[in-house]
């Protein structure tokens, strides 16, 4: 019994630089089980096309004319909750970071990035990942320390398991989930569900809110 192949990973790429955007899509495009399914050149035609086409996962530069990509990545959100962002910068700047997850985006990737972690990037967050390296998850990391949480209520009075806080502090170290399930000695699938319990009891909406909210409820070792 044969099994029908699966569908491609419908991409979208919004850059300004023409160079740089023509470049990706030729590279994406000939990449098995990706297709790309559109190309703008700044962030308001990148909203409008991300809300015809429905792609699965959009590649968005922070820093373009008209509407930035972090106003962009907002308004794709709130049209096609389902599209995952990774957002492509040349910034590797804590603030900027830290807006792109504010803004829903669930990847972080550096304009430098070889053509191989580009099209890693877009498989692993279409599979439902976050994508931040561990570098870039320390800066994260430091900049919701120096945050101030005044408004903050005292405890939520949800309750994680041992093994999901567990899982929990591996995910805020930048770690994907065939990495935690290697250092946890459990399946990927067992970590996949591990996960999707912690975002549907802190009623979050991806991992890398959960990194947020671990380094807010102090449920990290921090210096």
């Amino acid at each position: 019994m044969s099994t029908s192949p699966a569908a491609p990973i419908r991409v979208l790429i919004v850059d300004d630089q023409e160079l740089f955007r023509r470049g990706l899509m030729m590279v994406l495009s000939s990449e098995t089980g990706i297709e790309v399914v559109g190309e703008a050149s700044d962030g308001e035609h990148g909203a409008q096309m991300a809300a015809q086409t429905a792609p699965d996962v959009v590649l968005l530069d922070i820093r373009m004319p008209r509407r930035t990509g972090l106003e962009a990545c907002a308004a794709i959100k709130a049209a096609v909750p389902t599209t995952k962002i990774i957002m492509l910068t040349v910034s590797d700047e804590e603030a900027d970071l830290y807006d792109a997850v504010k803004s829903g985006a669930s990847g972080y990737l550096l304009k430098d990035s070889s053509v191989e972690e580009v099209a890693q990037a877009v498989r692993v967050v279409a599979d439902g990942q976050s994508l931040i390296s561990p570098s870039m998850a320390v800066k994260l990391i430091d900049e919701f320390k120096q945050m101030s949480r005044p408004e903050r209520d005292n405890g939520t009075g949800v309750r994680l398991t041992e093994r999901e806080l567990e899982v929990l502090r591996l995910v805020a170290k930048g770690l994907n989930n065939r990495e935690i399930a290697k250092q946890l000695f459990i399946s990927e699938n067992t970590v996949k569900n591990h996960v999707r319990n912690i975002l549907e009891k802190l009623q979050l909406h991806s991992r890398m809110e959960a990194v947020m909210y671990a380094v807010r409820e102090k449920l990290l070792d921090l210096p």
